[in-house]
């Protein structure tokens, strides 16, 4: 094997591609399409920013160079609350992404840094086993033994690092780190510099590493998740907070779904082949069940599972891979109770009881109204 074909193969085997690189060409472009003033370390202005995240509507933009492009959307949300996080951004203060499991929270927080800074990829996954070491540094302990304490030996966390390079680091699911452990944040927040005690002394150095400017954060945290662990007060007001809510509009969401249920699919290798009727049903119940209320106004019991966005994708790539590849001539539709029983069985068992009421509910009334696919 060639060495470019070598290098090429892992990018080949990639499940899912990071931002940078799935969206390289409009990052490029827009870094040259505004050239107006952008804070210290940014590869494009704020405006180019919101672009990159919220799109173009369609419209193509021209460069100065005479390129045009049209920038696709990628977050189905609010613009406000995109320019909101964008500001916070560029005045270097933490931003923290909060709402209910999968509402885009941690593909907004890799979007926005990837535009700010070039990369997503500095990022400390939050559990309740994440460590202080992960999210400030540890050591070569190989090296260390050998040379002793030294720049060499010292591994940077994803945050020292963003705080060198004056990038965007992030952290996911940062209530599931234990209090402590989030306490380490405070200080990075508020004096943007790290100790490393271990470097002071000999070559005159302090062993301090300082916050190139351009360095924030961005941290994500379900609020489901709200009492794993409590975030301090201390901890909270270095960040700006930021609700990510679901998606008001039916026909974005559904959009939204065939979209990435599409993508899932043809990484499958298969064509996603739902009728869009069907579709729109899928989504309609989750949008049902997740509010509590119908589109017509009947009251509707909700589940204690979180009916969100992400789970009508997996839920509406699993009706169309059944479709793709164990297609008996059964009408698509027919699935669709099975899968919605296995999202909602996932939290209380009694949630079973409450999908029966929605059908016996919602459902059979729209049946009976004639709306033959209900």
């Amino acid at each position: 094997m060639s060495e470019q074909s070598a290098a090429e193969a892992p990018r080949a085997a990639r499940q899912i591609e990071l931002p940078e690189h799935r969206y390289a060409r409009e990052l490029e472009f827009l870094a040259a399409y505004d050239q107006g003033p952008r804070p210290p370390g940014w590869r494009m202005t704020p405006r180019a920013v919101v672009l990159f995240v919220c799109g173009s509507d369609d419209e193509p933009l021209r460069a100065a160079d005479g390129g045009r492009l049209t920038v696709s959307r990628k977050f189905v949300g609010d613009r406000a609350l995109v320019e909101r996080c964008v500001v916070t951004l560029a005045g270097e203060r933490g931003l923290l992404l909060v709402g209910e499991p999968g509402t885009a929270k941690s593909m907004l927080s890799e979007l926005l840094s990837v535009a700010v800074c070039g990369t997503s990829a500095l990022t400390v996954q939050g559990t309740a086993g994440t460590t202080e070491d992960q999210l400030r540094y540890g050591w070569n302990y190989a090296m260390l033994l050998a040379k002793g304490p030294s720049r060499e030996a010292l591994v940077p966390s994803p945050v020292l690092t963003a705080m060198v390079r004056g990038a965007v680091a992030r952290v996911e699911e940062v209530t599931r780190c234990l209090p402590e452990v989030q306490d380490a944040l405070v200080s990075l927040l508020s004096e943007r510099r790290m100790s490393v005690p271990e470097l002071a002394g000999g070559d005159g150095a302090d062993g301090t590493v300082h916050a190139v400017p351009g360095f924030t954060l961005i941290a994500t945290a379900n609020l489901r998740d709200k009492g794993v662990s409590e975030m301090s007060a201390a901890l909270k007001r270095r960040f700006n907070f930021e609700e990510v809510g679901p998606i008001a509009d039916l026909d974005a969401e559904t959009a939204l779904v065939r979209g990435q249920a599409t993508a899932a699919l043809e990484r499958s290798g298969a064509a996603f082949s739902v009728d869009d009727a069907v579709l729109e049903a899928l989504v309609t119940a989750f949008r049902d069940l997740r509010s509590g209320r119908s589109a017509e106004g009947w009251e509707v019991e909700r589940p204690s599972t979180v009916m969100s966005t992400a789970e009508a994708v997996h839920v509406a790539a699993s009706m169309g891979l059944g479709a793709a590849y164990l297609s008996d001539g059964r009408d698509v539709v027919r699935t669709l109770p099975g899968h919605l029983l296995g999202t909602v069985r996932k939290d209380d068992p009694a949630d079973h009881s409450r999908l029966l009421g929605y059908w016996d509910g919602p459902v059979r009334r729209r049946a009976e109204g004639g709306a033959p696919l209900w």
